[in-house]
Order: structure tokens, then sequence, then C-alpha cells
């Protein structure tokens, strides 16, 4: 079972300069890899004169996650490794951080890069606001009418939101609750009818 765990709330931005260099942290949700891949392209359309647009990205949490980075043309390791560090020791998934660099003339080596872009990530997440995402699952079933309203009690014991209800001979519905809550749901159900009510997990 999938825990719950923090996500951005939204988007944040946040400016700094490094010798005359601009340093441009950008930070957003994002639920799919397609997701942060328009992300880190509506950056270079919005800022399409800019030297870089470094990335990094995690979709999922703990166990389950798929990091997405890039340099983007600085000298390798000394960008997006960074940015991608702070990711990992922040206790969120589901988050892209694209850095965007308007170079300022001075060169700042491998040393002053990797602290450069490790600062704006640091300061992005220190300005980010988080919130809990709790896994949710959809289940159908279908109940004799003359259990239909304690299902309906059952299921919001259960922090379920009924998503969809059909009336023919029996009363089918399709309702998501945490994922955590399936399994008493279930048996909630199952002592309630004497076994014959059985919700289905869909995926």
């Amino acid at each position: 079972m999938k825990e719950p765990y923090h996500i951005p709330v939204g988007r944040v931005r946040v400016e700094h300069e490094v010798s005359r260099s601009r340093f441009i942290a950008t930070l957003d949700w994002v639920e799919t890899v397609e997701a942060a891949r328009a992300f880190i392209n509506e950056r270079r359309t919005e800022m399409p004169d800019a030297s870089h647009h470094v990335y990094a990205f995690k979709v999922g949490f703990g166990g389950s996650v798929t990091e997405g980075v890039s340099d983007d043309g600085e000298p390798t390791g000394t960008s997006g490794p960074p940015v991608l560090a702070v990711l990992r020791g922040a206790n969120v998934g589901d988050v892209i951080i694209v850095v965007t660099r308007y170079f300022g003339g001075t060169k700042l080596g491998t040393g002053g890069l990797v602290r450069a872009y490790g600062d704006a990530a640091r300061a992005v997440i220190a300005a980010m606001q988080v919130r809990l995402k709790i896994p949710m699952r959809q289940v159908g079933l279908s109940v004799e009418y003359s259990y239909y309203e304690r299902v309906k009690l059952i299921a919001a014991a259960h922090q379920a939101v009924i998503d969809d209800e059909s009336f023919a001979g029996e009363v089918t519905l399709f309702v998501t609750l945490p994922e955590s809550q399936v399994e008493s749901f279930r048996a909630a159900l199952q002592e309630l009818s004497a076994g014959r009510i059985t919700p289905l997990a869909l995926d």
C-alpha cells in the first residue's frame, strides 16, 4: 500500500545573482514524467534567451520514484546533479525544479557552479509550501436496494466519495476512497450483508 507523502502546493520562483549571472529557480508539482517535460518546455518558451535551463525532478516518492536530471550544456555534473541532490534531501515527491541561468560574463568554475545551482535549489525549496497527497482507489459494488442507505453511511465513514450510481435490478455504485481505507470498507460491507456485498477495486 502506498503511504501518504508531501507534494508542493503550487508554483514557486526564487531568483538570485552570482557574479552577474542570474539564477532563476522555478519549482512546481508534477504528477507524471510527461508533465515534467511539459514544464521544462514551458520554461524554455518563457525565457528563450537564457543560457541554460537546468532541471531535476522526482515523480513519486519513497521506493517508487522516477527521476530526471539535465545539466543543459553546463559542464557535466556541475548543475543538474546538485539540484537533484537537494530534491532527494527534501521530504517531498511529485516535484520539479528548473534553474534558468542568464550568463553574466564571469565564469564561476566547477565549484562555483555547483554552489550556485545548489543554492538556487535550496532557496526555492525553502519557499515551497506543501500539502499531504493521500493515495486514492476507486471501487465498484452492486447492492440490493434494502442495503443502499446503510452502504452510503458506511462509505461516508470511510471518507469515500460517490463518483457514480445507477439504479436497475440493484444499485451499482462507484466510489473513491483513501487506499488505506479500502480493506476496512470491504470488511464493513461484508459484515453488513453477511458476505453478499464484495467491492471490486478498479485500476
